[in-house]
């Protein structure tokens, strides 16, 4: 998952991307309101972390901006300011939930996690499909009561299909979600048909059911499952 960090507070910015690094989320860093403002209108991200108070374009500025450019990306803020009008007003500009600093590194994921989880319509950590059972917040993955032990990366390709379920998920969504700007775009193909299919063997034992499809051209998709 990518995230968007726009803080100014060395300090706290700098916690923030540990939290995030820990959980093997990727994340790029705006220390201005002008420079988080164009990276979040340039790049894709799952989710932005906003400050309120920020040299440049303030908070409440970029939430509107951002906003009005159809940029509809899930937005947490986070102020130092705690008063019901400060909430109000983020809220009422597009933002999808507000924390007040200082916070614990706890809150700060579990909130991330409650707004995934709702952007993709998951109701619970737990995901079912069918036989195949994943904790979103252990982070474990089990098919027919069977722990599957999973590499981070392969983890965090199956967890982005489940919250994807039944729908067609390209290689480059894929690419972008789990590595970032990181990944070649010209290896990209190779290099993420290799983890699908070590992820296939794991979860799809012999005489198991099929999760993991390949629609040709278009990418893969993670359905209820089929017989072999």
């Amino acid at each position: 998952m990518n995230i968007l960090i726009i803080e100014d507070n060395i300090r706290i910015s700098d916690n923030i991307a540990m939290i995030l690094k820990n959980e093997g989320y990727n994340y790029d860093v705006a220390s201005t309101g002008d420079e988080g403002y164009l990276k979040a209108l340039d790049n894709e991200y799952n989710l932005i972390i906003l400050d309120i108070m920020l040299p440049g374009m303030d908070g409440f500025e970029i939430l509107e901006g951002l906003r009005s450019n159809d940029i509809n990306t899930p937005i947490l803020v986070l102020s130092a300011k705690g008063q019901i009008e400060d909430k109000v007003k983020a809220l009422n500009l597009g933002s999808d939930d507000y924390i007040v600093k200082p916070f614990a590194a706890a809150e700060l994921l579990a909130r991330i996690k409650s707004m995934m989880r709702r952007m993709y319509s998951i109701s619970s950590n737990l995901i079912k499909i069918n036989n195949l059972l994943i904790d979103t917040n252990k982070k474990e993955v089990f098919v027919k009561d069977t722990k599957i032990e999973l590499t981070q990366k392969e983890y965090e390709l199956l967890e982005f299909l489940a919250y994807n379920k039944n729908n067609v998920v390209s290689k480059i969504a894929i690419g972008q979600h789990i590595w970032g700007e990181t990944l070649d775009l010209f290896t990209m193909s190779n290099f993420i048909d290799v983890h699908i299919s070590n992820l296939r063997k794991k979860i799809e034992p012999p005489g198991s059911q099929k999760y993991i499809v390949t629609k040709r051209g278009l990418g893969v998709i993670l359905r209820d499952g089929e017989k072999k």
